[in-house]
């Protein structure tokens, strides 16, 4: 193996998923399943964050014993990920016992090195965002459907509340330069490149120490403050840790810590987290010298109309419902191809239907019906020939061939996996026209076909069998289950599936299939 890929993604909520979070997981799982097609050893861990106020307010709303409702939310959590088909790893819940001896380990190192220190707090919290804003971050806002009028994040919209209490505070302000060099030198730390920019901005106008305990009076449901029963430790600090904790933190090996999956290649997040995981927590991890994640995707949110989807305000899809409408296939690929890593989404069901008709039916379930199953040619045949043809037509075509996998791979280690499906999808479009314009079904209407004919039937199907098996091969992140069968359609061998397979002319061993053909393939 030529490398450990960590593909780290932390899930939020006390509430049921939807499918913003299940677009998380699919980012993950992308990257992950593109890392092992490259033969690289790779682990993918997700899971719940399941302590703070949030959910002890949910909990004593909903008349549950708090451990009950985390029960219930891991569990649906779990579930979606198994149900789309995440390949992952590891799934942590913040409230497991091993969690919470990596927190108070991490706690003590901070207090042991001076990073620590106990004062009094005072200002605007929301328990919504788990986090306190300072007088210019918050603003009077008027409810229309009630008249009231409250404080909110200016950021968030979220309502805030005056807070005043002794707690303990993490010397944040000491870390400012070392954030900016550090940003400075790892210009894709943080991507897209936008909100680089805009957290290299927050950190240049100032940081201020930061809160990292409650008093355990207004919050009890967390990982207790070692040696001080009367605090309880922020749940930010207590969740970052989670990428630590199933990397064996504190009981890495010398010198050997990356063998447990740390540093992580990668963190997929939401950019409404973007502070908590690009400011907070390099800091953290700089106060105990421990080596910084790789890079952090941010992505942006999926809308229905023009509202974020949210349990809170009860714009959602069930993704649960939405993999079994559409095919858990069908919904990556979706998920995939729509979603937004800069700019927000917009979600509707008709906009996955088109996506299916149009590519999934009209693409690629079209050129494989119109290659596996055609009449009067044989893909074997043709695969064994291995014929290219002389024509500058032919031979411009080919060329895309040979170009596509390193083209994908380029936009892949960008973290642009969009991107990357996006070039697929234009090369199998490409491999339509090419098969209509080539219009091999004219050939092989006569009963007897010239040994110049053959050749050119020949050239033609080899042609579009090849650029639809490299097609297939770097689909398999995306579509795990279709490009399964795609691949035993062409009778490709299980152990011809990996990136290094996909380069023209590499397999002259396809060409029969190992799945009954059907009667029809409908992507």
């Amino acid at each position: 193996m030529d490398q450990t890929t960590d593909q780290t993604l932390l899930t939020c909520r006390f509430s049921a998923p939807h499918v913003g979070h299940l677009y998380s997981l699919v980012l993950a799982d992308i990257l992950k399943r593109w890392q092992v097609l490259q033969g690289n050893r790779a682990i993918l861990c997700t899971g719940t964050d399941e302590h703070g106020m949030k959910i002890q307010q949910a909990a004593m709303k909903a008349k549950m014993d708090v451990r009950t409702m985390c029960d219930e939310n891991a569990h649906a959590f779990d579930n979606l990920a198994k149900a789309a088909d995440i390949n992952r790893d590891h799934f942590i819940r913040t409230s497991d016992p091993d969690h919470e001896f990596a927190v108070q380990h991490f706690w003590l190192m901070l207090r042991k090195r001076g990073h620590i220190y106990q004062s009094h707090h005072e200002g605007w919290y929301s328990v919504s965002d788990e986090t306190f804003y300072p007088e210019s971050a918050v603003q009077l806002v008027l409810d229309p459907s009630t008249g009231r009028k409250f404080k909110a994040s200016i950021e968030t919209g979220k309502e805030v509340e005056w807070t005043s209490e002794k707690n303990y505070h993490f010397r944040m302000s000491a870390f400012k330069d070392r954030l900016l060099e550090f940003y400075s030198k790892n210009p894709t730390f943080i991507l897209p490149s936008t909100r680089m920019q805009e957290v290299i901005d927050q950190v240049e106008s100032g940081l201020g120490d930061l809160s990292i305990s409650r008093s355990v009076e207004r919050l009890s449901w967390g990982i207790p403050v070692p040696g001080d029963k009367s605090q309880t430790i922020y749940v930010w600090l207590d969740a970052l840790i989670n990428y630590l904790t199933k990397a064996k933190y504190p009981f890495q090996k010398p010198g050997r810590e990356n063998e447990a999956g740390w540093p992580a290649n990668c963190h997929v997040i939401g950019k409404d987290i973007v502070r908590f995981h690009c400011i907070y927590w390099p800091a953290f991890l700089m106060a105990l010298d421990i080596p910084l994640p790789h890079q952090i995707l941010t992505h942006a949110h999926w809308k229905i109309g023009r509202d974020k989807m949210s349990k809170s305000t009860g714009v959602t899809v069930n993704p649960f419902f939405a993999l079994e409408r559409f095919g858990v296939d069908t919904m990556r690929y979706f998920l995939a191809l729509r979603g937004g890593i800069k700019d927000d989404a917009n979600y509707d069901n008709s906009f996955v239907i088109e996506v299916y008709k149009t590519s999934l039916q009209g693409v690629l379930g079209n050129l494989v019906s119109r290659l596996v199953r055609g009449k009067g040619w044989n893909i074997r045949r043709a695969v064994q020939s291995r014929l290219t043809g002389d024509s500058e037509f032919v031979r411009s075509y080919w060329e895309h061939i040979e170009a596509l996998p390193s083209i994908v791979a380029n936009k892949m280690e960008k973290l642009d996996s969009r991107a990357a499906l996006q070039t697929i999808e234009s090369k199998l479009r490409s491999t339509n026209r090419f098969m209509q314009d080539s219009t091999p079904w004219h050939i092989v209407k006569g009963q007897n076909i010239t040994a110049t004919k053959q050749r050119q039937l020949d050239e033609i199907i080899y042609a579009c069998a090849e650029s639809l098996r490299i097609c297939g091969i770097l689909l398999q992140p995306y579509m795990p289950s279709k490009t399964k069968h795609l691949l035993d359609l062409l009778g490709v061998d299980p152990n011809a599936r990996m990136f290094s397979n996909a380069t023209a002319h590499s397999d002259l061993n396809y060409g029969t299939p190992t799945v009954d053909v059907g009667s029809g393939y409908e992507g």
